[in-house]
């Protein structure tokens, strides 16, 4: 099972558009994820319409049409994996211990917010998954997304993928 993971897109406000190679992605996927801050009902609409399957949550920026349609935690079995998706984690010190204590339940969380790509493992085994941003890399020098596969219950393949500047 192949995922695509995203968060932040923030359009139209600090792009137009998604940008090209991502959008050649979403056919790929098994399941798309998004982690917050479309920011328009307009990605929502595109995302849903080339996604197989889309598990997505809303974000701090993300207002009432969003947030009517979208949950604040997104939980689903692929697989066999017990994925969540939330937007926000709060600081980074201390983020693993957090949210191992948050979601036990999990096997991988992934979540947005920073735009700042991340991938660690708590202690519990919780893998934390930031995929940063395809359209605002604010201090990053890329803006990026994820993809990763689902092969017999675990998590495999993750890659961090940059996208060329606009």
């Amino acid at each position: 099972m192949r995922l695509l993971l995203m968060s932040d897109t923030h359009l139209p406000k600090r792009a137009k558009r998604l940008p090209g190679p991502l959008l050649e992605e979403i056919p790929r996927a098994d399941v798309v994820v998004h982690a917050g801050d479309l920011v328009d009902t307009d990605t929502l609409d595109l995302l849903e319409s080339r996604s197989r399957s889309l598990l997505a949550v809303y974000g701090n920026n993300d207002g009432p049409a969003l947030r009517a349609r979208l949950p604040e935690v997104a939980r689903a079995e692929l697989g066999g994996l017990r994925l969540g998706v939330i937007h926000e984690t709060g600081p980074a010190q201390g983020r693993e211990k957090r949210c191992a204590a948050r979601f036990p339940d999990l096997d991988v969380l992934v979540f947005g917010h920073s735009h700042i790509p991340w991938d660690t493992t708590a202690p519990t085994g919780l893998r934390l998954l930031n995929p940063g941003s395809p359209t605002d890399r604010r201090r990053q020098p890329h803006c990026t997304y994820m993809t990763a596969a689902i092969t017999d219950g675990r998590l495999t393949e993750v890659a961090l993928h940059r996208l060329p500047p606009r």
